[in-house]
């Protein structure tokens, strides 16, 4: 998946052009305000796109998983028919033949279950996905309505602007709870496999 991109480049400039040249002093507020919103809705739309990556990578991992199941399926199938056909011509089956029906049966069994595994964490990348790209278009507003009040030199819009930012930020904050467990859990991985 594509990392998600502000376009925000030559707004920021206009804003900083502005506020250089301004007898307001608000104007530089608004400079600042607008440089910690882009870093934010930097940061936001990589830990969105990176979210996006590892969605795309357990879905694949997870039909892998359901593809190798259905191989092991049609492989027991066969073997069961075999077997069948073994018993039913008054002949005992062979007891590799039983064994392997077992082995089939407990592979299925582990790869289902790892293909479930597999499908809920894309689900659950895909959900900090959201989050995170509904934080990145609220910083996005945010700056673009920020330029407007600095253009039109109003500062009513300045606040409404940083409206839109507290919303992004309240996005990139509910990513954030989401996401800090899975980073826990993947520092305290190393130190569990060297113990």
């Amino acid at each position: 998946m594509e990392e998600i991109e502000a376009p925000m480049e030559n707004v920021h400039e206009d804003i900083h052009e502005h506020a250089h040249h301004a007898v307001e002093t608000w104007i530089g507020w608004v400079a600042m305000s607008t440089a910690v919103l882009a870093a934010l809705a930097a940061v936001t739309a990589l830990l969105s796109g990176n979210h996006a990556n590892k969605a795309v990578m357990e879905q694949i991992d997870a039909s892998d998983k359901w593809s190798h199941y259905q191989a092991k399926s049609i492989k027991s199938g066969q073997l069961n028919t075999k077997v069948e056909l073994t018993e039913l011509l008054g002949k005992p089956a062979n007891e590799k033949d039983s064994q392997k029906l077992e082995k089939y049966t407990h592979d299925m069994e582990e790869l289902m279950a790892a293909a479930k595994e597999k499908h809920e964490l894309s689900d659950a990348h895909f959900e900090l996905h959201e989050k995170y790209s509904k934080g990145v278009t609220m910083f996005q507003i945010a700056i673009t309505i920020a330029a407007i009040s600095v253009l039109t030199k109003r500062k009513a819009f300045w606040y409404v602007g940083l409206g839109f930012g507290a919303v992004g930020l309240v996005f990139f904050s509910l990513g954030l709870a989401s996401d800090i467990p899975t980073w826990l859990h993947a520092l305290s991985a190393p130190a569990a496999a060297a113990a």
